[in-house]
């Protein structure tokens, strides 16, 4: 027996773009200690694993080094696997998660996502982080409730694309990612992400970032819709949306590569 593995780019037109994530199908669950060690020797930012269920599916995310909540860039490659190679023949997808329903509906090749928001509250600037980061930012802000990441707001979009973070240093300043983020110069708002502590120092799109990004800018720039880039060396667009308290992210992906994982390797691995 074989399994089936795909490894899609996504929010990009290209390959060797956006943020590279193993999908893998699933027809029942298995062990997640077997799921961490696959996403292991995937080495990508993320590997999502789904099992049908009813009309839907149940999806999960496994970075390196531990499973995680919500993943935007891996939900997207999930459901672009599902329309382009597994025949899925609706419009809409609907995936069940630790982070509650999440749809991924289709307008010819663009994707977007269905994600919950994440609302911020302002705390004071850590100049630790800030060291570690390279440059003091403006403001700061962290999410309300059960904090993941950091949100650290910059004036100007060269003062993103400068930043050289120390990752040990940042891994000792804070226990959370951090998002940097500054407006744009040809769009709203730029971003980058930096995740040491889960082995990740830094994704090049992050959709799950988006979710405080989106309504930090919404209410800023008194707007709806938002054009976002995140200035990774692959690089990343998003055309964002806030409505309903809901965060929609709408973003294209491709296929990179298709194989199989040999069922014996992994019977070796329990």
């Amino acid at each position: 027996m074989k399994l089936p593995i795909y490894q899609v780019d996504a929010f990009t037109r290209s390959v060797f773009a956006g943020n590279p994530a193993a999908v893998m199908p699933l027809e029942r669950w298995v062990q997640d200690e077997l799921l961490q060690k696959i996403a292991m020797e995937n080495n990508l930012s993320e590997t999502a694993f789904f099992v049908p269920k009813n009309d839907e599916f149940e999806l999960r995310w496994f970075t390196p080094m531990s499973e995680v909540r919500l993943c935007g860039h891996a939900t997207l490659a999930a459901a672009h696997t599902l329309f382009e190679d597994l025949a899925y023949e609706g419009d809409e997808i609907r995936f069940q998660t630790h982070s509650g329903m999440l749809r991924v509906s289709r307008d010819e090749s663009l994707l977007t996502l269905d994600f919950p928001p994440t609302p911020c509250q302002p705390i004071d600037v850590d100049l630790n982080v800030c060291s570690a980061l390279g440059a003091t930012a403006s403001e700061a802000l962290i999410p309300s409730e059960s904090p993941r990441d950091l949100l650290y707001v910059y004036e100007f979009e060269e003062d993103i694309t400068r930043l050289k973070p120390d990752f040990a240093a940042l891994k000792a300043a804070t226990e959370l990612c951090v998002i940097v983020t500054a407006p744009g110069n040809d769009c709203d708002f730029v971003s980058r992400f930096f995740a040491p502590r889960f082995g990740i120092d830094e994704d090049p799109v992050t959709g799950s970032a988006h979710c405080a990004l989106v309504p930090y800018w919404s209410k800023r720039l008194n707007t709806r819709e938002l054009r976002a880039r995140q200035l990774s060396e692959r690089g990343g667009e998003l055309a964002c949306r806030f409505e309903n308290g809901r965060v929609f992210m709408a973003g294209t992906a491709v296929t990179f590569m298709r194989g199989h994982v040999v069922a014996s390797s992994l019977h070796r691995a329990d």
